[in-house]
Order: C-alpha cells, then sequence, then structure tokens
C-alpha cells in the first residue's frame, strides 16, 4: 500500500480506486488487529488516516547530534585550518569539504535492515522527538534502502524552498489562516505537526549531510560518504566541494554567496568539514560541538529603526540585562522588535576592557539605530546613527536597586553585569529559575512553559522546583481545580501531571543543569555529571569543596570547570536555603547515573590522568582527546586520587610528585601501548 499511500496523498494521483483502497486498508487493520506481532514499522495503519497524536514521544540519540561552532570571517577560517593541524601535529595541507549550511530543522533517520524505523528532531542533541509517522511523508525520505548498513542513522535538514513556501502562505491567507515569517518556520512547523495528515499538505524537501550511528563504516572520507548517502536514494547538496586550504575554502564560500539569491531555498552559511574520517576521530570532540568542522556564516543584514525604550530584564542569576524596545523592523525576514544591550558599558559604548565601541558613542532612547541579527538569530545593535539623535535624548541612568524587589543592586570587581541582591526573596530571579528549571536541556516538562510557570507563581501554586511536582497531590486530584483555570480543560490537566510524573526518573545532568547554579552550563553540566557519575557522589564532594580541600582541587582539576565556577557551585551547595530546597526536589526524584563515554575494552576507563613533558607522537590536545574518549578523566595537576602520569621529554615537578607518591609513570611509548 505504500505506492497508493505516495500517489494519493502525496502526488495527487491515485492509483487505486476508493473502494479499493478502502478494502485493502480494512483488511491490513484486520490482520494487525488480530496478529500485533506482524504490524510493520511502515505500517499505513500508522502512516494515513490515523487519529492526530496526542503529542511527540521522546527518542534517545545513540550518537549525539551536536551543533557547530560559528567563524565569521577569513582570518577565522584560516585559524581553524590552523587549530586542527596544530592539534593534530600536521604541518603539510588538509582537505575539507564544503558544503551550503540549509537554514531548516535537523533531522535523524534510523533505518534498520533497509527499513525506515524512526526519525527524530534534534532536541537538546541527546534526545529528539519522534516524527516519524511525518517524515514519511516527505518524498525526499526513502522508506527502504537497498544496499546499507544494516544499522543507519541518515542525519540532514528539513526545508522548504521559497516557491512552496510562497505558495504555502498564499493558501494559509486564502484560508484565514496563520502566514509563516519564513521558510524555516514554516519546516519547522510542517514536521511537527501533532496531525500527520497535515505535514502530508506541506511541501517539505530533505538533504542529506551526515550520520550517526552505523553498523559498518560507509567510506573512508566524508566527500565518498556523502556520495554513498546519495547512492542510497538520499538527494545531497550538489554544491559540496572538496578543498585542500584555506584559501579553496573561503573562494567557496564567496562563489556561494554570490550564488545564494538564485539557489531557491535558504542558506545561512557554508560547513567546513575535514574530509579524511580517520582524521575526524583523532580530533574527537569538544562539549557541543566537533572539532574537525565549523560553519562560516554569512554577514546579517542590517537594518534601521527607532529605539522607544529601554528596559531592565532581571534573570535567575539576578543579572540585571538591558533590552531595547524598538519600533518593529524587519531584519533577515523576521520582524524584530526587540533587542539586547547586554550591560551598562555597552550602553555607555564600552567594551568589557574599557574601550570605546561604536567610536564611544553611548545609546539613548529616542536614537535612530542600525539593527542586525547576530548569527542570524539574536537582534543586536550595531550602531547609533548621531546626526539623527533627538536634542532631548538624556543619558541611560542604570538602575542603582532592582526594578522588581527594590533590593540594592552591586557591580562586584571585573564584573561587566549589576546583579540583584534579592535572590529568591526577588519574584524574578525564583521566576526565571522556575523557567530554567522546566526548559528543554533541563527537565523538559511538556506543557510547564514560561506562561505556565508565571501564571502558576502569580497564584501561589509553585515557589520552589519541588511544588511542581506536588501539585496534583496538593491540588485534588488535581485536575479538578487546574482544569478550571483559563485555557486548560481536563484533558490538557491530565497531560501535564503524567509529563510531571514522567520527569520524576531524571538523568544525573538533567538535574545539575537544571539547578541554575551560576556559570553551569548544560555542557557543563554534562562534564559533571559523567565525572561523578552519581547524585550521591557529586552532592558530598560539591558539599566538602570548601576552599583548600582536596575536594576543591578535584573541581578545579576538572578540564573545563575551573576556580570561578567552581567556587560558585560551592557556593550553592553551602546554602542553607539551597539544600533545603534540594531535599525536598529530591524527595521526588529518582536520578539515574551517567555513565562515562563508551569505554569498551577500554584500559584507562575510570582512571585519573596527567600529561606533563613535552609529547613527540602526538599533541597534548590530542592525547587528552583521546583519553577522556576512552573513559579517563584527565586533571592539569597530580595529587593522591592521580592514577597515571605520562611523562614526556622535559618532565619536571609533576614527574617528581608522582613518583614521590608512588604514582605510575609511563613515557608516551609506553601509554600508546597502554591503550591499544
Amino acid at each position: 500500500m505504500g505506492a497508493a499511500d505516495a500517489a494519493y496523498h502525496r502526488e495527487d494521483d491515485p492509483i487505486l480506486s476508493d473502494a479499493d483502497y478502502d478494502r485493502l486498508k480494512r483488511a491490513n487493520a484486520a490482520i494487525e488487529d488480530r496478529f500485533p506481532d506482524l504490524v510493520r514499522a511502515d505500517s499505513p495503519s500508522g502512516r494515513v488516516g490515523a487519529a492526530p497524536a496526542e503529542g511527540f514521544a521522546k527518542v534517545r540519540h545513540p550518537v549525539a547530534m551536536l551543533s557547530l561552532s560559528n567563524v565569521f570571517d577569513d582570518a577565522e577560517v584560516a585559524e581553524f585550518d590552523a587549530r586542527v593541524r596544530r592539534f593534530l601535529g600536521i604541518e603539510e595541507a588538509i582537505s575539507y569539504t564544503a558544503e551550503p549550511k540549509i537554514d531548516g530543522l535537523s533531522l535523524s533517520l534510523r533505518y534498520e535492515n533497509g527499513t525506515l524505523v524512526t526519525a527524530a528532531t534534534r532536541g537538546d542533541g541527546e534526545e529528539g522527538e519522534n516524527v516519524t509517522a511525518n517524515a514519511r511523508h516527505i518524498d525526499d525520505i526513502p522508506e527502504s534502502l537497498d544496499g546499507a548498513p544494516d544499522v543507519l542513522e541518515v542525519r540532514g535538514e528539513v526545508y522548504m524552498d521559497h516557491a512552496d513556501f510562497r505558495a504555502l502562505n498564499e493558501r494559509q491567507s486564502a484560508a484565514g489562516a496563520k502566514t509563516f515569517a519564513n521558510p524555516r518556520n514554516a519546516a519547522a512547523g510542517s514536521l511537527r505537526q501533532l496531525d500527520p495528515n497535515v505535514t502530508a499538505e506541506r511541501p517539505l524537501r530533505f538533504f542529506a549531510y551526515a550520520w550517526g550511528e552505523v553498523s559498518e563504516p560507509l567510506a573512508d572520507t566524508q566527500g565518498d560518504a556523502i556520495a554513498r548517502l546519495a547512492e542510497l536514494g538520499f538527494r545531497t547538496n550538489p554544491l559540496t566541494k572538496i578543498c585542500d586550504s584555506a584559501e579553496e575554502m573561503i573562494a567557496h564560500y564567496e562563489r556561494i554567496g554570490r550564488d545564494r539569491p538564485d539557489l531557491g531555498y535558504d542558506i545561512d552559511g557554508v560547513v567546513y568539514k575535514v574530509n579524511d574520517l580517520a582524521l575526524q576521530r583523532r580530533l574527537g570532540y569538544r562539549s557541543n560541538n566537533p572539532r574537525w568542522a565549523t560553519a562560516h556564516k554569512f554577514p546579517a543584514e542590517i537594518a534601521t529603526t527607532r529605539l522607544e525604550a529601554i528596559e531592565i530584564q532581571v534573570g535567575r542569576t539576578g543579572a540585571l540585562s538591558p533590552v531595547a524596545r524598538l519600533d518593529p523592523v524587519t531584519v533577515g525576514g523576521v520582524v524584530v522588535s526587540n533587542a539586547t544591550l547586554h550591560n551598562a558599558d555597552y550602553i555607555a559604548g564600552r567594551d568589557s576592557k574599557g574601550e570605546p565601541i561604536r567610536g564611544g558613542v553611548d545609546i539613548r532612547v529616542g536614537d535612530m539605530v542600525e539593527i542586525y541579527r547576530a548569527g542570524d538569530v539574536i537582534p543586536k545593535v550595531r550602531d547609533v546613527l548621531l546626526d539623527r539623535r533627538p536634542e532631548d535624548a538624556e543619558p541611560f541612568v542604570f538602575p542603582e536597586t532592582c526594578p522588581v524587589c527594590d533590593s540594592p543592586v552591586i557591580r562586584e570587581p571585573g564584573e561587566a553585569v549589576h546583579r540583584c541582591t534579592g535572590a529568591l526573596t526577588c519574584p524574578a530571579q525564583a521566576v526565571e529559575k522556575l523557567k530554567h528549571f522546566v526548559s528543554r536541556s533541563a527537565f523538559d516538562i511538556d506543557g510547564m512553559g514560561a506562561k505556565q510557570v508565571e501564571a502558576f507563581y502569580a497564584d501561589g501554586w509553585i515557589r520552589t522546583p519541588a511544588d511542581i511536582f506536588a501539585l496534583e497531590e496538593r491540588y485534588g486530584s488535581g485536575i479538578q481545580q487546574l482544569k478550571n483555570r483559563e485555557g486548560w480543560g481536563a484533558k490538557s490537566a491530565a497531560n501535564l501531571f503524567a509529563a510531571i510524573a514522567e520527569r520524576r526518573r531524571i538523568p544525573l545532568n538533567r538535574l545539575i543543569f537544571g539547578l541554575g547554579i551560576r556559570h553551569v552550563g548544560e555542557s557543563t553540566a554534562t562534564l559533571l555529571a559523567r565525572h561523578y557519575t552519581g547524585w550521591a557522589r557529586f552532592r558530598a564532594a560539591m558539599e566538602a569543596a570548601v576552599p583548600d580541600s582536596a575536594e576543591r582541587a578535584e573541581l578545579i582539576a576538572i578540564d573545563g570547570v575551573g576556580a570561578v565556577m567552581a567556587e560558585a557551585i560551592a557556593d550553592f551547595f553551602a546554602s542553607e536555603t539551597a539544600q533545603d530546597q534540594l531535599d525536598a526536589l529530591l524527595a521526588w526524584l529518582e536520578v539515574e547515573d551517567v555513565a562515562a563515554p563508551a569505554t569498551e575494552g577500554s584500559a584507562i576507563a575510570g582512571l585519573t590522568v596527567v600529561f606533563t613533558g613535552t609529547l613527540e607522537r602526538m599533541t597534548r590536545a590530542e592525547a587528552k582527546a583521546r583519553a577522556e574518549a576512552l573513559g579517563a578523566k584527565v586533571s592539569g595537576s597530580v595529587s593522591g586520587k592521580t592514577d597515571i602520569v605520562v611523562a614526556g621529554p622535559g618532565a619536571g615537578s609533576k614527574e617528581k610528585k608522582a613518583r614521590e607518591l608512588g604514582i605510575e609513570v609511563l613515557s608516551e611509548d609506553a601509554w600508546l601501548e597502554r591503550i591499544g
């Protein structure tokens, strides 16, 4: 029935009469009802005519879908190439692929034994949404593959071309429905429809450009692997080119930039990837992006508008963030009415070092300003048109008290940010911490977004994270009181409580990130979770991490943490208020341990390693990356918890201390033999 479905729902050109189609569909349903074990992953009962899903199930990515680092000019491209070669210790030229960066929605397609079994969005990189039923309606996505590895995850971008976008908006407008701001929004909204039949009516396309889990290699190079995907039936971008130098990459970037208006689809830059897959494996990954790839973004479009007001927002850490309220203007196809102003120095025309920016011109209410979208995302003020400044425009005076709770505002030495001192007594901070707690990369509770947090807080329903998990218990069966609130019904209330209950089991990294500790971002939370692996060990170590303690030294020694972050984490766990809130929250939770990176067959998993001296067969950066990939913890200092010191020529005090402590010391050759 696959061909009949495609002809009817995609091409509007049926190959069966309605009666014959319905007869086959009923027969299929009867067989599935009697023999549920025979239901196929590509069954028409799950593809067309099914009742709309209540929401999307979550899919765990076996191989994380990471984002890319960005470069914005020729010098940064040259530095990317130089950084790759420095890491590898290679002086000769390296080849790269260069391909257009499609402005769409990332999608991962999993095939098993040649059959499409799941399609998932990127989500937070570790976990995405299951949109398999919708993806089956995209013509560029094959239902089955011939000659593919037994397991193959194909990754690419779902997008909508310009002509189809215009036609869709015309249809939406004629039907009195909401139109889309740009093709990317249209593509994302179309793929994430709860009813697959709506997606079937949307003209989505798909470019394949990468892969995740594979049971066998596709090829030895990036270019050949992409060619293999094309042979399997996927659309790949014809503008992909092999470049043998930074100069060639830049030339191809400029060529694509010139052709950009005529491509027929949106791109926002060019992606460079090391072509040799063996070198990619050696380069490995940082916490949230690969070392072997980067995106060269196109310059942002600029528009001019009037700054109507400057408002101060208070964040979860008490930071006061000034926001420009603008006379709405279109920038890069998106209507912009707000722009970040960063901090008081930025408004005054200074950078973090006190050097003048914009020629030292300050920003005032009433100014005509140039606006751009940094990375085609965040609106920022590029410049002030001083010759058009109103005569009555006054310099902006940064507040000395919090605009929400009236607590004193301080600016600590060495910081550019002003902070409210009200802590959790400040409603703005409390609300922002709760929003952070339920955010996608933290607890990701479906149905509990920013608006719901604000409403529940305003009505006194929640004050702390633990209150979220107590909602159903406190408010009747919960549903009765919640369903009577504006915008809620029995079904949506039941769905919310089910989503909250589902998140009572939470991975350690999400819990750490959700706590909202200052300086601790998503990647750092994952780093900490992998280092300490379990909640009990993590909490005990953080509570003991007072200055000059072994626990503080261990925390600081984790690559990517450092003294400032370690102090912020230790301060959080030293707070009685934080401890009380933690105890209340943990009474509701089951915290899952987080394993170190996959280390099957590794001889060094769980060991702490220190590199010292000069390494001759690999760079220090590569040695560290390889050790971490094998499950080891790399430290910058030797202590009683160190297991191995790898000492090259010129090793000094670290090697001496290791021998005094009886720690195993290996030469570089012995180390390489140890790790295989």
